[in-house]
This record gives structure tokens, sequence and C-alpha cells, in this order.
């Protein structure tokens, strides 16, 4: 008789990977060599759609880390008494090996990370390449202690530094691939500095049009870097890139019919056409218990606008921001209601360009600017305020 539910393992997890197709030989070798478990404090959560709930007991702290979920190390960047917003974390090694494989390293790379965390990317890397071709790089002194800490435990020793990985690593040289593993809310022309021409970079850019995306880039010889998206990816943003979910709201509410059902909008295609169609406009979401969604949507100007499936908008402040939205969703249907897969990104030294199945094609305002006030921002949400006549 069976004594109870079977207990996943760490090798369940990496066969899942493999047979999903997300991990070669190769990789697959490097990943059973090195086991998550020894990159996750004690101490952890799971992040909810809402919240992140501590995991108690050895048996939940077991099984979320042979998951294919991400593992909350942090929360408030160590502060006490905070809101419980995550702040570090060990990621879904589903996405992980996406990354990696996407990084395409070969033997004798030597590649660079932003955002050491917990310290597994790197051991993978170094499982992988060998301790001197791998550095990293983690802006928070206790989470890199940690890292550095479990890293040595499982025998690894990459080159390892404390520090703002958007600025350049003195003495490092050009490395051949660069990974980061926080959200970037653009990509900084002084990563591509790091990299040698024909060297690769993946990265996750962050949300701002409700979902992010993984971005791969090859670098070009005049400094440039070109690349197509690679599907959706949702990670921590760079310390120096976070921005609040929403921007503040002023203004009465003023009705209107409902319009264009929000839950369309929930297309990762969509969301990079519209953040390069309507810069400034953010988009959050929320499922509802009948199965459809309710948005915010809010602009640097203090306008907004909230509505949910079947139901009247509602907009504030400044302008007709849903009107522009609906507007910018028919230009999207009108250009085939192109996969996320068919954009991509330019990146040069006067700032990045989405575009549209060829580099030629660039959507948005053309501009080409990297965005105003990078600066660090507090992490908050700001909700529209149901200010309704």
């Amino acid at each position: 008789m069976s004594g109870g539910p079977e207990v996943r393992t760490y090798t369940d997890l990496v066969r899942e990977l493999a047979d999903r197709g997300l991990l070669d030989g190769r990789w697959r070798q490097v990943f059973e060599a090195v086991p998550r478990s020894g990159f996750i404090p004690a101490d952890a959560w799971r992040q909810l759609p809402d919240r992140c709930v501590p995991v108690v007991g050895p048996v939940a702290w077991s099984a979320l880390v042979n998951s294919d979920e991400p593992v909350v190390t942090q929360l408030d960047d160590g502060a006490e008494g905070g809101p419980g917003v995550a702040t570090s974390s060990n990621s879904m090694p589903s996405m992980v090996a996406r990354m990696l494989g996407l990084l395409d390293v070969e033997d004798g790379n030597r590649v660079l990370e932003i955002g050491t965390g917990t310290g597994y990317v790197a051991a993978l890397l170094c499982e992988r390449l060998g301790d001197d071709l791998v550095h990293s790089v983690e802006v928070d002194p206790v989470v890199a202690r940690q890292a550095a800490d479990a890293l040595a435990r499982a025998g690894y020793r990459p080159r390892l530094r404390v520090g703002d990985g958007e600025q350049p690593w003195p003495g490092l040289g050009l490395v051949d691939r660069l990974i980061a593993t926080c959200a970037l809310r653009f990509v900084p022309y002084t990563l591509l500095r790091q990299v040698r021409p024909g060297g690769v970079v993946v990265a996750p850019l962050a949300r701002q049009f409700w979902s992010g995306a993984l971005v791969r880039l090859r670098v070009q010889g005049d400094g440039s870097a070109m690349g197509p998206f690679c599907g959706g990816a949702m990670y921590m943003s760079m310390r120096s890139h976070r921005v609040p979910d929403l921007h503040e709201v002023r203004g009465k509410g003023r009705a209107r019919a409902a319009g264009l059902d929000p839950a369309r909008l929930l297309d990762l295609g969509f969301a990079l056409f519209a953040g390069a169609r309507l810069p400034g406009v953010r988009m959050v979401h929320q499922g509802l218990p009948d199965g459809g969604v309710r948005v915010w949507v809010t602009r640097e100007n203090g306008g907004g606008a909230t509505t949910a499936s079947g139901e009247e908008v509602w907009q504030y402040g400044v302008g007709l921001v849903w009107e522009e939205i609906e507007q910018t969703w028919w230009e999207y249907e009108a250009a085939g209601r192109p996969t996320a897969e068919e954009f991509g990104l330019t990146v040069t030294d006067r700032g990045q360009q989405v575009w549209l199945r060829d580099p030629t094609e660039v959507i948005g305002t053309g501009k080409g600017q990297y965005p105003r006030g990078t600066s660090p921002a507090p992490r908050v949400r700001a909700r529209v305020r149901d200010e309704r006549d």
C-alpha cells in the first residue's frame, strides 16, 4: 500500500524541463549537477497574485523548491515591517532554462550576469563553463554575501562583485555573453559596451503596458544591438529601474458606454505594440470570478481609466486614454495581430526602438530616447482612486 502522496524531486523537475524541450543534453547534465535546494534559504515565500506567503515546514519548503515556481527569498529589500513586497527570488526553473538556452553559450565564452540573486544561475554557468569565465554582480550586499556562501558550499567560485549592474565593471574587459536576471525598463547602452561585437545579450524588459518580455540582442560592430522578443517574462526590476505599477490619477470620474472587452488586451503582442505606441501609459489587470477581467490604466499626465468585461468605462483626469487604447487596438488588428515574436528591439547610444517584422519598420514615437526619470523610484502600487460623480 502507498504510504502517502508521491514526493516530487529535483530530478523530476529537471526531467520535466527536458521533456518540454527547454534543456538540451548538455544543459540537462548541468541542471542535474546543480540542485536548486542549495541556493534557497530556509526562510522563503511563495508568490501569490496579490501577496507573498511564508513557506512553513520542510515538506512545504521542499515541494516549492522542486516545483516550477519562483521562490521569493527577500521581502522589502530586507527591511523589517514593510508591506511584504518581493525584492529578490530564485526564478522559475523553466524561465532560467529558457534564458540560458537563448544565451547560446559556447565553450570558452566569458559571461557577465547582472543580478546574482541566490547564485543559482551563476552556479549553472560555472558548471557549464568553469568558474573563471563567469562574472556576476549584485547590488544588495546581504544578498550578495548569501549567494557567495551558497556558491562556495556548492564548490563554485565565480568572479563576484557588489555594485550597480548598470555601471561598467572596472577592468573586466569585453565579455561574450551578458544575461540580466532582473527586469530593465530599457537596455542601458553601458551594458552593450561591455559585450564584444557578435556577442549576445539576454534580458527581461519590465512591463509598462501589462506585460514584460524577454529580448535577445546581438551586438553589432558599431556598438549597437538588435534582436527579437522571445516571449513573456515577469522579473523584479533592477533597483535603479523601479517605477510604480501605476501613476497617480487626478480628477473626477467620467462614465461612458462599454466598448472593447479589456480581456482582448491581455495579449503579449498587443502589449509590445501598445507599449511602443503609447509611451508612458501603464496597464495592470485582475482576473474576475466570472472569467472576465478588470483593468486599470494610467499615464504620466495624471489621466487614467478603469473598466471590466461587460461594464462601462470610467475615465479620469485629462485626455481620453481609453479611446487611445481602443484606437491602438484597431491599428494592431490592421497590422494582422502580430505575435510577440514578430517584434524586435534596436538599442543604440541614442536610445531604443521597437520594430515590427523588420528593423526598419519602427513603431511608436520614433524618438528612440531613453525614458525620462531613470533615477530610482519608490516601489508602490498607485491605484486609480474611485472618484465617480
